[in-house]
């Protein structure tokens, strides 16, 4: 009886959200109503005088708005271009070479802003004017623009790593530990894509300039900053000399003052990341409050162990049974973002997923499924209709139709769904980092 009840509660949730309430607060209206209809109203003010100190107080989350800020940091400073004009040197000479320096420079700006959509629009600005200079296709610019935006919710630091830990109660440092090698997994397998895809369509991404070693060298030089960031953080945290809240407030002092010094931080900009970060952070906490009302109206109702118990009852193959949660998550992915997709689906897909059998130990099935369940996120920024990146990009290059911008996504995707069958069959690449590490 009490399932009935979680079902009705996900079936209100399901309309608000259709009717374009904010995730939030629809999920705390189902959660308390669920909470109180279940143990009565006493119960539920108990349960409310500690849920939020207990939720916010948990030093996991504190990294979230450190990552949020040195993100806005970076994405207000000219870091981005540095990046981009490093891959250019080395790619711009081949076919499709400047779609290609576009996703590198995506893949390293990511490793210091941790956020998909901060990406797509940081790297948007520096480099559709140069893809338009060659004449590349509208398609294949916007394209693969959006699809390398993508990255930085998989490179490390990412605050969807981090949300995604939390949840499940896994290691945040394991976690970026193996997010790195299909992080750029990701990243040839988009060069791939952007070869094959030149090949196919001729004229799509015309050659650009061949530039000298000096050039090379000089371009390369010019992203010290960025690299500082990225080894002085991730390798801190690997290293074993931060723990993640740590070189988060390095990663934001470091990133300050690049910025400073290269003369794009001022009071104004600086001002306007901290209101940035500080929105996105609240937007995370209202989600995450209404995420633990929502949890504990389900876990009352039995409603996770309910599924968990009926997919093991199924007869189904632990593999059938991951890969329509995969699906799920890809219809999903087309209305909802990336964040809201895993305070949502999480707490009632990881019990299901820790009953079954995948011959992983339970802290390995916890990276292993948690990074799987990311990059099939990932592809919900670019999937019609509703793909966040696609129309960040879009927006930016103004002169392009919205049509052709997905119709350019379309190869990525197929290279990520043939990315997500290879992590599937193969854990050993989400796990021989921390596994090397550990």
């Amino acid at each position: 009886m009490s399932v009935t009840y979680a079902l009705t509660g996900l079936a209100v949730l399901t309309v608000l959200l259709v009717l374009r309430f904010p995730l939030g607060p629809a999920m705390l209206l189902v959660g308390m109503g669920g909470y109180a209809t279940l143990s009565g109203p006493g119960p539920l003010l108990d349960f409310m005088k500690s849920a939020a100190y207990w939720r916010f107080a948990s030093y996991d989350f504190s990294v979230i708005p450190m990552f949020l800020l040195m993100g806005q940091i970076a994405a207000r400073s000219s870091l981005s271009s540095s990046l981009f004009g490093a891959a250019n040197s080395f790619f711009g000479h081949r076919k499709g070479g400047v779609a290609m320096a576009a996703v590198g420079g995506c893949g390293a700006f990511g490793a210091i802003c941790g956020s998909s959509l901060a990406t797509a629009g940081a790297m948007a600005q520096v480099a559709l004017p140069e893809l338009k200079r060659y004449r590349y296709s509208g398609a294949l610019a916007t394209g693969s623009l959006a699809a390398g935006g993508t990255l930085g919710i998989l490179i490390p630091p990412s605050v969807a790593l981090v949300v995604y830990a939390v949840a499940v109660q896994a290691n945040v440092v394991r976690m970026f530990e193996a997010a790195l090698i299909p992080g750029l997994l990701a990243m040839m397998t988009f060069w791939a894509t952007i070869a094959i895809y030149v090949r196919l369509v001729p004229g799509a991404g015309p050659v650009g300039k061949r530039a000298t070693w000096r050039e090379r060298l000089r371009a390369l030089a010019a992203t010290w900053p960025s690299a500082t960031i990225f080894l002085v953080v991730v390798g801190g945290i690997y290293a074993g000399f931060f723990d993640p809240t740590e070189a988060a407030a390095v990663g934001v002092v470091g990133s300050a003052a690049a910025a400073w010094a290269n003369g794009s931080l001022n009071r104004r900009v600086f001002k306007e990341a901290l209101l940035g970060a500080a929105e996105t952070t609240a937007m995370i906490f209202i989600i995450l409050l209404g995420a633990e009302f929502l949890n504990a109206f389900l876990a009352l109702s039995g409603f996770p162990s309910f599924m968990a118990e009926l997919a093991a009852q199924s007869g189904w193959s632990p593999y059938t049974i991951l890969l329509l949660m995969l699906v799920f998550y890809l219809l999903l992915g087309c209305f909802m973002d990336s964040l809201a997709m895993i305070f949502l689906t999480v707490p009632v897909f990881w019990p299901i997923a820790a009953s079954l059998d995948f011959g992983l130990s339970p802290a390995d099935l916890q990276i292993w499924f948690g990074i799987i369940t990311l990059v099939v996120v990932e592809l919900g920024l670019i999937t019609p209709p509703v793909g966040m990146n696609v129309l960040i990009i879009n927006k930016a290059a103004g002169d392009v139709p919205l049509r052709d911008t997905f119709m350019g996504t379309l190869p990525f995707v197929l290279a990520e769904l043939i990315r997500v069958m290879l992590l599937i069959i193969f854990p050993g690449i989400i796990l021989f980092l921390p596994r090397l590490l550990s």
